[in-house]
């Protein structure tokens, strides 16, 4: 997202820079006090102040006079506000299009209060193309203004690395249309000099015999042409499927968790299964269809050129109504994918959240609410269909209009002995191709506008960029030293969730993160398992910047061991070798013995490999939570984390577990997060987050002399 804009020349001699000082953001304002709209107005940041830019004046603000800025969102809109000697002041108002970009401007203004001089960066793409106003589809790439965005630009790039299967079935469309071409020839010969000339019996059979042989070769060259059509869509649809899974997988977090589960499913299940049928079914057939639209168009002109003006005066007509409507055929086919990413989603949710919906009875319940989504998809599919219906209808009344025209004037030529009957027949035949691939054209909008959406969210996917990792990141043996250097990080940079985390943890020390809940705590050990990358200042492991370790190797020295025990559908051993998918059979023993789970896995009907069913829900928590222990002890990791490993169970179960984390974290850096403060007492040390930062470090009973925030979390907790 743009933070930094160029000033027009109207307003660019009114701010004046002192040494030393630089321009640190430059964003519009497009609403005035009186909540117009308005043009040349910005706000600029520099190092020492911040200027407001009317299209007639400036006012500007010293940063040390400043305590605090705020982004303020309302409804259309919001306001920078600023407090200056605990009074607040207004700076801008602007539109809803604006809002993550001030929130970001006021982010960065407090880092220039509070003596810091960093700024701040946003990985956001624009929602709203700048050239014509249009939403951008998620890309960051205004498809519109764009030639690397564009509709046509994106299909090219999806056909480019199939032109050899393309030019064999191009090939087989050009046989297709030859065949289709003489059909006619031969029937007008067979009329004209056979049946109206008394001719021979031998002569007809043969020119029988031919139009046998040519539709016999329609009939074979189409198989093939099916053959081939059908293995460059199963081909296009694996290899979309294969690289929208593997970008999936590299993609981050927040990417996945800002879409619907049924929308990326979709997308990988339904838009690719119709972009490959498109391509290979229709794109294809667009070769013989224009190549039989144009000779067909020449051979009747030959035949008589003022019948076939008058007969071709319907398609510019029909071209006409399909390009009129096409804007409405796409929004209305937008909406019914919108729809049916809805019921998708919806479905998904209820199958996996299953449990929790019987527990509570409510199963008819989700099934009206199913059934509401689902009515929705209906009504809209239907009356997506009736317009279909009423279009076709439309198409259909002209080319039958156009079909009586030559019916009625080619009968009076043939009358007026000025066209031969056979000549008449020909035409006829040329004349329902011509109207056949009309009618063909004719839906062609509908399927256009449905490629364009799937390859839209397809591209949404493909086109997002990934943060490759630097080609020198290096592979190492970790020793499992932890520094926190003014580590800063919000999922939305401009809201810090942990904002200047300074620690060092040694080597094999155990630290129990403690807090309240929503301070962070989750989101530090997220840092950590480098589920994201710090916004400001480091991580540093064993002294290197956890950035320039590669991520394989980091990941493989890593343990997890988190409080909703995640297991696939599969076997036992399969879910234990997920860590390590080479151990052998004695090592996934050892790990389950070491884990206190060897004993009830043997006791199963198939031991290790018994199926589990989706998430584990086949095993009791306990179990689950002791082959979840397995799986981190398989690969010893050096680094462990513990996300309330022990909560919500038994205290048999807990009891168990905790004596096989006393044997996983031996020796090894682990950082446990526990809101039963008695488990981390143990711990070498204890953290507690409270206000996005470090409020306190130190062993349980210093915390507890010290009377602090970790003495009133554990007295409460003790009472």
């Amino acid at each position: 997202m743009n933070l930094l804009y160029k000033l027009p020349s109207s307003q660019e001699g009114k701010i004046h820079l002192s040494d030393g000082e630089k321009i640190y953001y430059n964003v519009p304002i497009d609403i005035d006090e009186k909540g117009n709209w308005t043009e040349d107005s910005f706000l600029v940041v520099t190092t020492f102040k911040v200027h407001v830019l009317r299209e007639d004046k400036i006012t500007s603000y010293d940063i040390k006079d400043l305590d605090s800025a705020s982004s303020e969102p309302g409804v259309g809109g919001g306001l920078l506000t600023v407090s200056i000697n605990g009074e607040d002041q207004i700076l801008a108002h602007y539109s809803s299009k604006h809002l993550s970009r001030f929130a970001y401007i006021a982010r960065g203004i407090n880092i220039l209060i509070s003596g810091r001089f960093e700024e701040v960066e946003s990985s956001e793409y624009e929602r709203i193309c700048p050239k014509c106003g249009r939403v951008i589809p998620g890309t960051g790439i205004c498809p519109k203004c764009s030639g690397n965005g564009g509709f046509y630009h994106i299909l090219k790039g999806f056909i480019k690395p199939y032109r050899k299967d393309f030019f064999a079935v191009f090939i087989l469309m050009v046989a297709v249309a030859v065949v289709t071409l003489l059909n006619p020839e031969v029937q007008k010969r067979l009329i004209n000099d056979v049946l109206q000339k008394d001719g021979k019996v031998s002569i007809a059979m043969a020119f029988v015999g031919v139009m046998f042989f040519l539709s016999v070769s329609i009939v074979l060259i189409n198989i093939a042409k099916s053959i081939a059509t059908a293995k460059l869509g199963s081909k296009i649809s694996a290899d979309l499927r294969k690289q929208l899974f593997e970008k999936y997988q590299k993609l981050p977090l927040s990417f996945i968790n800002d879409r619907r589960p049924g929308e990326l499913l979709n997308r990988i299940t339904e838009d690719t299964r119709f972009i490959s049928e498109f391509i290979a079914d229709i794109f294809c057939n667009l070769f013989a269809v224009f190549f039989i639209f144009i000779w067909d168009m020449i051979f009747m002109l030959i035949l008589d050129w003022k019948l076939a003006l008058l007969t071709i005066s319907v398609v510019p007509i029909a071209g006409f109504l399909m390009l009129s409507l096409r804007k409405t055929i796409s929004r209305i086919f937008h909406v019914q994918n919108r729809k049916n990413d809805d019921v998708a989603s919806d479905l998904q949710d209820v199958i996996s959240g299953m449990r929790i919906v019987k527990s509570y009875g409510k199963e008819y319940d989700e099934a009206e609410r199913f059934k509401v989504l689902s009515g929705e998809f209906a009504k809209v599919q239907m009356r997506n269909e009736r317009f279909w219906g009423l279009f076709d209808f439309v198409m259909s009344f002209f080319m039958g209009m156009g079909l009586v025209i030559v019916v009625f004037f080619g009968g009076r030529a043939v009358l007026g002995n000025t066209m031969s009957a056979g000549e008449l027949y020909q035409f006829i035949s040329y004349t329902l191709l011509l109207f056949q691939y009309v009618g063909w054209l004719g839906r062609l909008p509908r399927e256009v506008s449905r490629l364009k959406s799937s390859l839209e969210r397809i591209y949404d996917v493909l086109a997002q960029k990934v943060e490759e990792e630097s080609p020198d990141v290096i592979d190492m043996k970790i020793k499992g030293e932890i520094t926190f250097d003014h580590a800063t990080f919000g999922y939305k940079s401009y809201q810090p969730v942990l904002e200047n985390i300074n620690a060092v943890i040694r080597p094999g020390e155990m630290i129990g993160i403690v807090g309240a809940s929503g301070t962070g705590k989750s989101t530090l050990i997220n840092l950590l398992m480098r589920l994201y990358e710090t916004d400001d200042g480091s991580i540093l492991v064993d002294g290197h910047d956890m950035k320039d370790i590669s991520k394989k190797s980091y990941h493989s020295q890593l343990g997890v061991v988190l409080q909703e025990t995640f297991l696939f559908s599969g076997t036992i051993i399969d879910n234990i070798r997920f860590s390590k998918r080479d151990a052998t059979i004695a090592e996934i023993i050892k790990a389950a013995k070491l884990a206190n789970a060897h004993e009830f896995i043997s006791k199963l009907p198939d031991g290790y490999n018994t199926y589990v069913g989706e998430k584990g829900y086949t095993l009791s928590g306990g179990e689950r939570q002791r082959i979840a222990i397995a799986r981190a002890i398989l690969t010893d990791p050096k680094i462990l984390i513990l996300d309330e490993a022990t909560a919500s169970l038994d205290t048999e179960s807990e009891f168990m577990i905790q004596k096989a984390l006393d044997r996983l974290t031996s020796g090894k850096t682990t950082f446990a997060i526990a809101h039963r403060l008695s488990t981390l007492k143990n711990a070498d040390r204890l953290m507690v987050i409270d206000g996005h930062r470090i409020a306190e470090i130190g062993t349980h009973s210093e915390l507890l002399e010290k009377k602090g925030i970790y003495y009133g979390l554990y007295t409460a907790q003790m009472k």
